[in-house]
């Protein structure tokens, strides 16, 4: 039991709100030192996994092509795109986004949408060129409050959808698992179908949210143009 000391790092770590990376990192060190392991054993375990999941690496490369993109341009020219389209509000655009990164999930493509690649260089900001069309110039506020918005999108159209494809990761563990613990024959397919109606109320849900945040752009501008005005007639 005291191995589980390493979830309560975990949970600490977060509750303070300290660099994901780093309570990740002292999480493992303290739950492979409580489980016997020597430093050796334990940077071994570390270089094991980083080995096996090589995967996770690939945002060094797309990094520095988001950047070479956004130098030249692609934020600006995703604005003007944006701008073209004058019934296209932020929350419409946003729920749009989130279909689609449903849809594109349940048949595979997770790696087709994502904050690195789509969300930061594209997604922000054609959702606040279209805030800024329609409300004028955003407060800080409001800008931050569309980029949250604009990541929970993605998060929320991927975690939904992907549980509806056949072959994600998710659903072998879970059809494995029981098969082998309780000697059932679950498919995959029952998952999966099971999956659909969730990730239907989630969309329904978010999209609500995101049609919501509109009204909130509204109201943060209106206030905002309010205070100035007062301020001017003070003096």
């Amino acid at each position: 039991m005291i191995v589980l000391l390493g979830v309560l790092v975990v949970v600490v770590g977060f509750a303070t709100k300290r660099n994901a990376l780093l309570v990740v990192g002292v999480a493992g060190i303290v739950t492979g030192l409580l489980g016997g392991l020597s430093p050796q054993e334990v940077l071994a375990a570390f270089g094991t996994g980083f080995a096996g999941s090589r995967a996770v690496t690939i945002f060094a490369i797309t990094l520095p092509v988001i950047g070479l993109l956004e130098r030249y341009g692609l934020q600006e020219q995703a604005r003007r795109l944006i701008a073209r389209f004058a019934k296209l509000t932020t929350g419409r655009f946003l729920a749009l986004y989130l279909g689609m990164r449903q849809i594109g999930a349940a048949v595979g493509l997770t790696h087709v949408f994502g904050h690195a690649q789509t969300v930061r260089p594209l997604a922000v900001p054609m959702a606040e060129g279209a805030a800024e069309r329609k409300h004028g110039r955003l407060t800080e506020k409001g800008r931050e409050k569309v980029r949250s918005f604009s990541a929970s999108a993605d998060n929320v159209g991927l975690f939904f959808g992907e549980d509806v494809f056949l072959a994600v990761g998710s659903i072998l563990l879970i059809t494995s698992f029981v098969n082998t613990t309780y000697n059932t024959h679950l498919e995959p397919l029952h998952l999966a179908l099971w999956a659909i109606p969730s990730a239907l109320c989630a969309f329904a849900v978010h999209g609500w949210r995101l049609l919501r945040l509109d009204r909130y752009l509204e109201r943060e501008l209106v206030a905002a143009n309010i205070e100035p005005a007062a301020e001017g007639a003070g003096k």
